[in-house]
């Protein structure tokens, strides 16, 4: 199955395989206007702490805001090694085909960002918040490129938790962004979530393939 994304004139196509869901790991956050609204039904009574710890987005009137959450299979000092490379997101996200940081990184450092075909952009230009080593969390802004998510603003924040038994991680992506001319606030949300979507089923796949090698290279030393 193919979905198609309108953004006026620009089509995104993504395959349903690119973010189908593995059981209850991806959930659709609060939806637009929710961040800090009545939607915590979607979510844990944990998750919705850590939303309001670390995701303080206020969005206006032609904005939309959003959440989503990950759970995967690997230790948050893997996982956290990978979502802090503001200097190289290609790692684990796929539609990024190149990037190059200005000066030193640092809060406030500028990344060129060139994006892969099939996305309604080529370039963006995006600027460090926040990078937290000790909370495990990442904050960016657009401010510039080829594309229309105006005033795009995320934070991602990483959780240890436990999955069957061994060290996992929880990723939480949410993110504000204002509403382009011709489109619903609901079409902007689900336009930006399939991205995130695709981003951190992609995390979770580099992840837990690396956490899983370690394991077997670890066995093989016995």
């Amino acid at each position: 199955m193919v979905v198609s994304l309108n953004i006026q004139s620009h089509t995104l196509l993504l395959k349903s395989k690119d973010f189908a869901e593995r059981g209850e790991t991806v959930r659709f956050g609060l939806g637009c206007e929710k961040m800090n609204g009545s939607g915590s039904g979607r979510f844990s009574n944990m998750e919705m702490e850590f939303i309001r710890r670390h995701h303080r987005h206020q969005p206006g009137n032609n904005q939309c805001a959003s959440a989503l959450v990950k759970h995967i299979r690997a230790p948050v000092p893997q996982v956290w090694s990978l979502v802090r490379r503001f200097d190289q997101p290609q790692k684990y996200k796929p539609f990024v085909s190149r990037c190059v940081v200005r000066g030193n990184l640092e809060i406030g450092s500028l990344r060129e960002v060139d994006v892969k075909s099939g996305l309604p952009a080529t370039t963006s230009t995006e600027r460090l918040e926040l990078l937290d080593d000790n909370e495990h969390v990442l904050s960016i802004k657009i401010i510039g490129g080829d594309h229309r998510l105006t005033n795009y603003s995320s934070v991602v924040s990483l959780h240890p938790e436990i999955i069957d038994g061994r060290p996992g991680t929880l990723v939480i992506e949410s993110f504000v962004v204002d509403v382009p001319d011709g489109n619903t606030k609901d079409e902007t949300c689900y336009f930006v979530e399939a991205v995130i979507k695709c981003n951190l089923k992609s995390l979770a796949d580099v992840s837990e393939g690396i956490a899983l090698r370690d394991r077997t290279e670890r066995i093989d030393r016995i």
